[in-house]
């Protein structure tokens, strides 16, 4: 039986992942550091007239492991060389994204003075330089450079009304001392924005009603593949659809695609319970990425046709994997699972099928999510609190492919594993 108290925890938002629970947990993307937190351990709380999730801790018993994909663990330095540490200012920073030819990095980070919340940063890996791209209002999360002409897509609540009032209140609260419950809230006022390299130009693309973050960009920069809750508010729901939209708004969230102007904008997935956090593959064939169980328990790493056809299921692991990105040579899949236990992410790999069974990579104590290979795939990126501190912060380090391959052969076939898309 799994027991659980309530853990007192900072306030991190989060995108394609989620943020962690004082050293012991440490993601982000719901996004990608998912708005994603963790449907399967949420409650919901009215904080200040807000409905806001809280995260609790396990601290006895735990999810069953599907005894096929135990393994023996290997040191990480069978597949990561030369690690560093890649980002040092602010309280945390994490989900960083290259830019095609691998000189820049997007990311997002909690240092703007005056905004407790996280902004999105764009770094010069030739110069080390950094500027702030969001417009320093509200909350930002999920990041992506466009491959055709350097435009930087970003999800962002500036336009709320209230933005500036959420700041100087959680501001208030981080000085007096105090600590709460950790927290994210689906902010229906998250939109799609990008940032024209052209001439600096902020362009909304996004409107509905409800939460639309998660955004990535198709290879020839023509697409853009987002997660939205919209659905939550476009229709007349059910009984039981209502009580869902109460305590647990993330059952809404489904794949939907647009064209880079925001126009044509549909949904792709249709099936019940939290699908985010998008990526196309690197030749543009396919998506990547993470679907919930109905009920929240479990997420696994899925892919399909850019038109939603051709579902398939990578991974059965019995845990919250999650934050999925396809190596440059298009024959794995890097993501992040919390198989060893509630509170123990580490990153893992599975060949592009889903045949065999995930490999892990990394070993070090901490929180290790949101793994990004550079584009040339001979490195890797990822958010880690390895350091020690509360808040992740983004890691490089040099990738070995060829060790990559052979773990793969080596691996376990997994049980139903699927086929290979063509």
């Amino acid at each position: 039986m799994v027991r659980f108290r309530w853990a007192v925890a900072q306030r991190v938002p989060a995108g394609r992942a989620a943020s962690w629970v004082r050293g012991t947990i440490t993601g982000y993307r719901t996004g990608r550091f998912a708005a994603l937190v963790f449907p399967m351990f949420q409650s919901l709380r009215r904080v200040s007239g807000r409905l806001v999730f809280v995260l609790p801790i396990v601290l006895g018993g735990g999810l069953a492991v599907p005894a096929a994909a135990e393994q023996e663990v290997e040191d990480e330095s069978r597949f990561l060389s030369r690690i560093r540490r890649l980002t040092v200012e602010g309280r945390r920073a994490g989900e960083g994204y290259f830019s095609p030819d691998g000189k820049e990095m997007v990311f997002q980070s909690e240092r703007e003075p005056g905004n407790p919340f996280f902004q999105i940063y764009l770094l010069s890996l030739e110069t080390g330089d950094t500027r702030r791209v969001s417009p320093g209002q509200g909350k930002t999360t999920c990041a992506f450079i466009s491959g055709k002409n350097g435009d930087i897509l970003f999800a962002s609540t500036h336009l709320d009304p209230r933005s500036l009032e959420l700041q100087q209140a959680e501001i208030d609260f981080r000085e007096s001392g105090q600590e709460r419950r950790y927290e994210w809230d689906y902010d229906p006022f998250m939109d799609i924005f990008v940032e024209r390299r052209s001439d600096g130009g902020l362009v909304r693309l996004t409107d509905a009603q409800g939460y639309d973050a998660e955004g990535s960009w198709s290879p020839d920069g023509e697409w853009i593949v987002f997660t939205s809750m919209r659905d939550m508010f476009d229709r007349e729901l059910s009984d039981r659809e209502s009580r869902l939209a109460e305590i647990d708004p993330s059952y809404f969230a489904e794949i939907y695609i647009m064209r880079a102007d925001g126009s044509g904008q549909r949904r792709l997935t249709d099936i019940a319970g939290y699908d985010g956090g998008p990526f196309f593959f690197p030749d543009g064939s396919r998506i990547i990425w993470r679907r919930f169980s109905e009920d929240g328990l479990i997420a696994d790493i899925w892919s399909m046709e850019p038109d939603g056809a051709d579902q398939r299921q990578l991974t059965d692991f019995g845990a919250m994997s999650w934050a999925p990105y396809v190596h440059p040579s298009g024959e794995y899949v890097l993501f992040a699972s919390n198989k060893l236990g509630f509170s123990n992410f580490e990153v893992y790999m599975v060949d592009v099928a889903g045949r065999k069974e995930p490999v892990r990579i990394t070993t070090t104590d901490g929180f290790d999510g949101l793994p990004v290979p550079t584009p040339d795939g001979a490195g890797l990126a990822w958010t880690s609190s390895r350091h020690g501190e509360a808040g992740g912060q983004i890691y490089l380090a040099d990738w070995n492919h060829e060790e990559a391959r052979a773990a793969l052969r080596e691996a376990p076939v997994r049980a139903g594993g699927g086929e290979t898309p063509e």
